[in-house]
């Protein structure tokens, strides 16, 4: 559309600039024409007034008079010059500019005297022009000469530029006057109704052909013809899209692998008409500014791809921190914009964030208190007094933005995400009891001892148990939570149904391991893999590219893909393959670890600190080892998309997971689902939430250096067959149990919740009584 304004505009531009000139043309000669007119008949009329006195001197032979004629007539402008010629046309007397005369054409005087009438002859040079009007002198009935008068015609090209000059504006007001009228008009009758004509398709596509309103169809009338072919389609596409549902409930009723249609069909059934609230601190989707444009991009998370066909079936609404560039841009005067764009099946509620506030309730308390705290990496965590109250604020903030949106909303579902909102469950809850309230909490969940260093323990589990579910990755992170629940608060623990009560309000805990996708694509490729079929490069393509447009030159390829944080091992890994090529030398010039390091949390003094000790350890490494051809570490250190990752999956020949401590890591399943070509090692620690799940993979303590080192090198020697037959295992496995099963597990947990049964279900002992010191607020346990 954008394209066909800039042609309409440049052709408007072009025609009426055209047509413009030309008739300006034609009035330039038109008023040029009229000017000469009129400069004769007054030429003439001085000539008549004259011509008596010019015959009697002539008569008399005094024509040495005709300079004092030219004198007076020159204080009036009347005349430029004035000559008299002899019959013969010899010149007699002149007054006026001498060299213009001898320019004058003897033609004229000689036509006039030949007729007996006067004659008009316009002339000009490189800077003058004139009239010269030759009028035939007689003495009686004898002609005695002839008189010519000289007039300045340089008037007639000025006003020829003056005209030139008011068209030339004219022109400029014309084309922006219908320019700007025919934009209008095409505004109004032609991009309007093809804006709501390309809304109406949308509807039909989205299965939403019912909101379609009548005058909308009325402003389409000329579109009649389309219109009706439009109407045919989207019938057959209704017809497919039941069927699909058709399918998709066979499939929910006994099919064992999980598809986005399926579960967005299991949640309208389990939900009805409730509408779902996502509570988050990453957006799906951001506008940031490339270049001179405004891009909408969607950060890289597995969690929008869960989550987004449970907004679109039940026309959801995500709440998130806007944290783009552009995003202010994009939204309206409630902060609201319709995602996925192009394609709007549910809202997006952006939440503003002061840079004081993100410091204290990102940087601070989030990241520099609670992840230490829940990641046992021996990194010492942050608690500050302003920290906390910034995480409170903001967790206040957050809360009522939910709110503000569920007005209206009958039962709501709310799912919260992750550590950075543990205090919006209770909010959300005391505000609505009627709101289903579920939390995953996708970080691991520590011992007792280790989460009582927190100041706000009470506060924070006090905080969780508002809501109805809570969710964690395996079943030791859920026993973690309700042994420190049972040591913390007084509240009822029930493990055998992992239940905990507390203040007349249950709480269910459910471990639910996070997963990703196997396409349909991939999934096919895995069906044919025996055949010899591949629907991909073959990954020795794929790792010859990458080591041209890389410079990495080597037999086998080990890849580790991490944020650049201290839970990822990413120095013991490297340390790992220092030892490898000490002790086993052959792998010198033959194996290579492409670290893609993306980072991670900038501001943060121990992220730094991290950055530069995995800087050093590198550029160490690679001084002891490289050669003129190759060079045993390769640190990549920036974001990158899933295409792009994708690509290093495939060419790996053994990825490197040595987390030292995680709560899933869903790199260990992104490379499982990237190897469509069923092979390559998957090296993972017994630390991370996949080990739980991935037994196939070479699991290994990340603090056993020489274990690691030990394990590649198992890793790489292991027979085709085997790496094959441990690789069509766990792909299994990931397929099975996808991202969809996981957010369809909890979303169907928390609906098949009874309130009215939980007292049944969670009675149980007590939990023990919290013996708060005075003063303490709450903040401390005796």
């Amino acid at each position: 559309m954008h394209l066909f304004r800039l042609r309409l505009i440049l052709a408007l531009i072009l025609g009426v600039t055209l047509v413009s000139i030309a008739s300006t043309y034609f009035d330039v000669l038109a008023h040029k024409h009229a000017m000469r007119q009129d400069l004769v008949r007054r030429t003439a009329l001085l000539g008549a007034s004259l011509q008596p006195e010019i015959e009697s001197a002539v008569a008399g032979n005094r024509v040495d008079g005709i300079a004092a004629t030219v004198a007076r007539l020159h204080p009036f402008d009347e005349a430029l010059g004035l000559a008299v010629y002899d019959p013969q046309g010899r010149l007699l007397a002149s007054a006026g500019p001498q060299d213009l005369f001898n320019l004058l054409p003897p033609a004229t005087v000689k036509r006039a005297a030949h007729k007996g009438a006067p004659m008009a002859y316009f002339g000009h040079d490189s800077s003058r022009q004139w009239l010269e009007e030759a009028i035939p002198v007689h003495a009686g009935s004898q002609l005695n000469g002839v008189m010519v008068v000289l007039q300045d015609a340089g008037f007639i090209r000025a006003e020829d530029r003056a005209v030139w000059k008011r068209s030339f504006w004219r022109i400029a007001a014309f084309v922006v006057l219908i320019v700007a009228v025919t934009l209008l008009m095409v505004s109004w009758f032609l991009t309007r109704p093809m804006t709501r004509f390309a809304e109406r398709l949308r509807r039909l596509r989205s299965g939403r052909a019912h909101e379609a309103d009548d005058d909308n169809i009325a402003e389409l009338s000329f579109l009649s013809p389309l219109a009706r072919e439009v109407d045919t389609l989207a019938e057959s596409l209704m017809a497919a899209r039941a069927a699909a549902r058709a399918e998709a409930r066979l499939r929910d009723a006994g099919e064992h692998i999980w598809t986005a249609e399926r579960l967005a069909v299991h949640v309208r059934e389990r939900f009805g008409s409730s509408q779902v609230f996502v509570l988050s601190n990453r957006e799906p989707y951001m506008h940031v500014r490339k270049g001179k444009e405004v891009v909408c991009e969607v950060p890289p998370s597995g969690l929008v791809t869960a989550i987004e066909p449970v907004l679109c079936a039940c026309d959801g609404v995500w709440v998130a921190h806007g944290s783009g560039s552009e995003d202010r841009s994009a939204v309206d005067e409630f902060d609201r914009l319709c995602v996925p764009p192009g394609e709007p099946r549910y809202s997006l509620r952006r939440v503003w964030l002061s840079s004081e506030e993100e410091s204290g309730y990102y940087d601070g308390f989030a990241n520099e208190g609670l992840w230490p705290l829940c990641h046992i990496a021996h990194t010492r965590p942050i608690f500050r007094a302003s920290d906390w109250s910034c995480y409170q604020h903001v967790n206040r903030k957050f809360a009522s933005a939910v709110l503000s949106e569920m007005e209206g909303c009958d039962n709501p579902v709310v799912f919260v995400q992750d550590y950075h909102f543990a205090l919006a469950p209770r909010m959300i809850k005391d505000a609505r009891p009627d709101a289903r309230v579920a939390i995953f909490w996708h970080i691991p969940w520590p011992n007792p001892e280790a989460f009582g260093i927190c100041p706000w323990q009470v506060e924070l589990l006090d905080g969780l148990l508002g809501a109805d579910l809570i969710g964690f990755h395996i079943p030791l992170h859920c026993s973690n939570f309700l042994a420190t629940v049972d040591r913390t608060l007084e509240a009822r623990t029930d493990r055998e149904h992992m239940t905990v009560r507390r203040g007349g309000h249950a709480s269910l805990v459910k471990p639910y391991p996070i997963s990703v996708v196997i396409d349909g694509a991939s999934a096919r490729d895995e069906n044919r893999a025996g055949d010899g079929e591949t629907a991909t490069p073959a990954a020795a393509d794929i790792r010859r590219l990458l080591q041209e447009e890389y410079g990495v030159r080597c037999e086998y390829l080990a890849l580790g893909v991490d944020r650049l944080d201290y839970t990822k091992g990413i120095e013991e890994r490297l340390l790992a393959l220092e030892g490898l090529l000490e002790e086993h030398r052959w792998f010198v010039e033959k194996l290579t670890l492409v670290q893609i390091a993306a980072p991670s949390r900038t501001r943060i003094p121990s992220y730094m600190d991290l950055r530069r000790r995995v800087e050093e350890t590198a550029q160490r490494i690679n001084r002891q080892f490289q050669t003129a051809r190759w060079k045993p570490v390769v640190l990549i250190e920036r974001q990158y998309n899933h295409d792009e990752v994708n690509r290093w999956y495939r060419a790996a020949d053994l990825c490197l997971v040595t987390s030292l401590h995680d709560g899933m890591n869903l790199v260990a399943k992104e490379f499982l689902a990237a190897r469509d070509d069923e092979d390559g090692v998957l090296l993972l620690s017994r630390f991370t939430g996949a080990a739980v799940e991935l037994a196939d993979a070479l699991i290994v303590n990340p603090y056993d250096i020489s274990a690691v080192a030990e394990a590649i090198r198992r890793g790489l020697e292991m027979p085709r067959g085997e790496r094959r037959a441990r690789m069509q295992r766990m792909r299994r496995q990931v397929m099975e149990n996808n991202v969809y099963r996981w957010a369809a597990s909890i979303l169907g947990d928390l609906s098949g919740l009874r309130m009215e049964d939980w007292e049944t279900v969670s009675a149980g002992r007590a939990g023990p009584t919290v013996v708060h010191p005075a003063g303490a607020d709450r903040r401390k346990l005796a």
